[in-house]
């Protein structure tokens, strides 16, 4: 199979160099330093169990001139993709499937400008990883890929799954993986953009009476979206959940926090966002969501020390 990963970063360093086993993979990043190394020393990823590898997949920094794909993966943070689909449009072609497993919820609205609906994949990883140098993975952790459709069963994607599982990315196919990728979402739309706008730890969130009060206040208003759109959570058991990760990781810092305090674009219009937007859809209030989109993008703008 022909692919094309969008972004070597951890996660997309981490599925092409994997997916490169069996499969003839792209690596497409803007970094050239990062596309002349993969090129000539190859993918390293470390593995939990302290051994490493080393892949192979071809890097490039412009895709002018290549083929078709078969699939696009797209690993790059949510406010670039719709830039890197359209600098690459020559590799979309009537075949092309586009996958996204980027955090939140939403990105097929996107995607649907470049391919149909029905060649579009959403879903959702147990994977983490993180940058551990210049081509360089540290693999955190593993467990199942899940893919679904936006329109259609998800059994026709089962082809899709089984390159990944070959490849020792165990995956399936479900019609439930929309709301596998909201049940990832609720800690991200409450604690950790608390952890941003605040600037602390996760250990703050659900230790402070004001913090978590406001944390509580963004979990029920997702839940309340959700059931608009069809999925039914339990508000009291969402709450234990997102209140077992602060306790579990204290000092645990997350991405919209550093993207915040190094004065970084964070991706809040895909994951607190995406509440927002089903509010709206579904006719729910979602307030407390649209005050903190609106401040995480205020402290976004604000001048560099």
């Amino acid at each position: 199979m022909k692919i094309a990963v969008l972004g070597s970063g951890a996660m997309g360093g981490l599925y092409s160099s994997y997916l490169s086993r069996h499969n003839e993979v792209t690596v497409i990043d803007v970094n050239a330093a990062l596309v002349e190394k993969v090129n000539a020393e190859g993918l390293e990823v470390q593995e939990p169990d302290g051994t490493s590898n080393v892949f192979h997949p071809h890097a490039v920094l412009s895709t002018e001139g290549m083929e078709p794909v078969d699939l696009i993966i797209v690993f790059v943070k949510a406010m670039f993709s719709e830039g890197a689909l359209n600098n690459n449009k020559g590799i979309i072609g009537p075949d092309t499937y586009i996958m996204t497993l980027q955090n939140g919820s939403g990105h097929e609205d996107l995607l649907g400008k470049f391919v149909p609906q029905d060649h579009i994949i959403i879903g959702t990883t147990q994977h983490n990883a993180s940058v551990a140098g210049l081509g360089v993975t540290k693999h955190g952790g593993s467990g199942m890929t899940h893919m679904g459709c936006v329109v259609g069963e998800a059994a026709r994607l089962q082809k899709f799954a089984d390159t990944f599982t070959e490849c020792g990315l165990e995956a399936d196919v479900s019609d439930g993986v929309q709301k596998m990728i909201w049940n990832k979402l609720f800690t991200n739309v409450s604690a950790s953009a608390l952890t941003g706008a605040l600037q602390v730890p996760l250990g703050y969130i659900s230790s402070n009476e004001h913090a978590w009060k406001l944390c509580c206040q963004l979990i029920r208003e997702a839940v309340d979206a959700a059931a608009g759109l069809g999925m039914d959570f339990d508000y009291d058991e969402k709450v234990a959940e997102v209140k077992a990760v602060c306790d579990k990781s204290p000092n645990g810092l997350t991405s919209i926090y550093a993207d915040l305090r190094d004065g970084r674009r964070s991706e809040v219009d895909t994951i607190s966002g995406s509440v927002v937007r089903a509010g709206k859809k579904s006719g729910v209030a979602t307030p407390s969501h649209e005050s903190l989109v609106e401040l995480i993008h205020a402290m976004e703008g604000r001048p560099k020390a």
